[in-house]
């Protein structure tokens, strides 16, 4: 797949841009000497790259990759950590947390591509994400407790809404390792695929998403999201205040005319 526009954030964070994919970006986590630790410049990088992310309204699918074979992050940087005084750790926590909630509040939909070691932090940014796809190799766990502290970067409240509260429980409590058949039996991973192809499956399914409507994908996004907790009714009014931001959006008239003439849509993006 040929690259063909590359932007960096710091040392360790890449977005890329592929030639036939011009509507999806590859946010690349590129710290491969420490296995993708989470530092404080790495987050501040990856907190940045969603920030430009999110203002491009070409994108219109991200898909959250690893330039390392083995893992896709590893979690904190915690030989970082190691020098930390108290003080450090406070300074540190805003930064931190700008990484997780950048992934989290990014509008479009977006897919992580997993493979190897996805623990802590690490399996939280693909927590973050719309979508998992995961290949055989993978393993992932929230093993915070077992170092004195807890999930910081969203586990807590992201996992038990995609297992439920009594699985998340079990998975934080004991901060056991998950692999790959055992996490998609209980829906930690969304789809599971042959060695080495988690990167090139996300890829696929980024450009399957970003082929439809750029504002229905990111209304739908946040109908999901701000839905998620509320009872019936609530939902439903989120729902359709949603599907007035678009009904009369320039997407929704070429959609339908689009459909009518059986012919591509050509998505304004408003």
């Amino acid at each position: 797949m040929t690259v063909t526009s590359e932007q960096r954030f710091g040392e360790f964070v890449v977005v890329r841009r592929h030639e036939g994919q011009d509507h999806v970006a590859e946010l690349v986590l590129d710290r491969p000497k420490a296995m993708n630790a989470v530092s404080t410049d790495m987050a501040r990088s990856i907190a940045a790259a969603c920030d430009a992310l999110g203002a491009d309204r070409d994108v219109r699918a991200t898909v959250l990759t690893s330039s390392h074979e083995r893992a896709f992050c590893v979690g904190a940087d915690l030989k970082e950590r190691n020098s930390f005084s108290d003080a450090d750790l406070v300074r540190q926590r805003p930064t931190a947390r700008a990484a997780y909630t950048g992934v989290l509040e990014l509008p479009m939909p977006v897919i992580a591509a997993v493979h190897g070691f996805a623990l802590g932090g690490g399996f939280e940014l693909a927590l973050a994400c719309d979508v998992i796809v995961a290949d055989a190799t993978v393993v992932v766990g929230l093993p915070e407790v077992s170092v004195g502290v807890i999930p910081g970067g969203g586990g807590t409240q992201l996992l038990p809404r995609r297992v439920g509260a009594a699985r998340a429980a079990e998975l934080v409590f004991s901060a056991r390792r998950v692999e790959a058949a055992e996490a998609r039996e209980l829906g930690l991973v969304d789809e599971l695929v042959e060695a080495g192809r988690d990167r090139e499956e996300a890829l696929a399914l980024g450009a399957r998403i970003a082929a439809n409507s750029p504002v229905g994908l990111r209304a739908a996004k946040k109908a999901l999201r701000l839905g998620q907790g509320l009872d019936l009714r609530a939902g439903l009014e989120v729902e359709d205040a949603a599907w007035r931001s678009v009904a009369f959006s320039g997407d929704r008239a070429e959609g339908v005319a689009a459909f009518n003439e059986k012919r591509r849509p050509d998505w304004p993006g408003e």
